[in-house]
């Protein structure tokens, strides 16, 4: 049985009734976000699957991905700009998830970010309003999905066969927020959207590169995360997406 890390928090007390069976229980952590946890996840999935070269190799790219970004910003030896992001499956009229620890806030750490949700949230959930205004991000990325897009004209949409002038429009509307107008990241035109799922996997180094450039635009002029996403699907999995995955908002 393969579990993912929380999951193995949540039922670990159940889990010797399984072992006595004879199960053997294997436990993975794509949650995380940090460089060790992604690649020995990745590389246990190839012993399992007998293709250890590959899941090396794919483990490697990424962690020398990763690595280019931080010795970059390292380098640099710039103030960390401060950078919110939020799962805009709610819309404008609700604050949903935000991220502390963990996922698009654990990205946010390795890539040189002062997330400014960590104080205030510990792995996800919401921040309050005034928290956010107070804090005055440089940076905001709101996440999306495919999921409920149909129904829905409000909440972030990205991913596959998602139109980028609707996840425009869609993202400007985040900017209807009481006070956000008066937010540097609104002023200086520094607002993003994100596939949501283009995280937990060793393909989110493309994510990592997005939020890097967002944070650090003149240190990464060169990477282009669109085309780091598309290869890694041309030469990993079967099928090229098509669709709206890295935007920013247009003035």
């Amino acid at each position: 049985m393969i579990l993912a890390e929380w999951q193995y928090q949540t039922i670990g007390s159940e889990l010797p009734k399984l072992e006595q069976a004879g199960v053997p229980i294997i436990v993975v952590d794509f949650n995380a976000q940090s460089v060790e946890r992604h690649t020995q996840s990745a590389k246990i999935f190839g012993q399992l699957a007998g293709t250890e070269e590959r899941a090396n190799k794919i483990a490697d790219e990424y962690a020398q991905g990763i690595t280019d970004i931080q010795k970059r910003v390292k380098e640099a030896n710039l103030p960390k700009p401060k950078i919110y992001v939020e799962f805009g499956n709610k819309g404008p009229s609700e604050y949903s998830f935000t991220f502390g620890k963990n996922m698009w806030g654990a990205i946010a750490e390795t890539v040189g970010g002062d997330n400014v949700s960590a104080p205030f949230v510990e792995n996800w959930g919401p921040i309050n309003p005034e928290q956010l205004l107070a804090a005055q991000p440089e940076v905001i990325m709101i996440s999306g999905t495919e999921m409920g897009h149909e129904t829905n004209d409000e909440m972030m949409a990205m991913g596959i066969n998602i139109n980028e002038q609707d996840a425009q429009k869609r993202l400007k509307g985040f900017l209807t927020r009481a006070g956000w107008q008066d937010l540097p990241a609104v002023k200086n035109h520094r607002v993003y959207g994100i596939y949501h799922t283009a995280s937990r996997s060793l393909s989110d180094l493309a994510a990592a590169q997005f939020m890097a450039k967002a944070l650090y635009p003149k240190l990464f002029e060169d990477i282009d995360p669109q085309k780091t996403f598309m290869d890694f699907h041309k030469n990993y999995l079967p099928i090229i997406p098509s669709g709206t995955f890295f935007i920013k908002l247009k003035d």
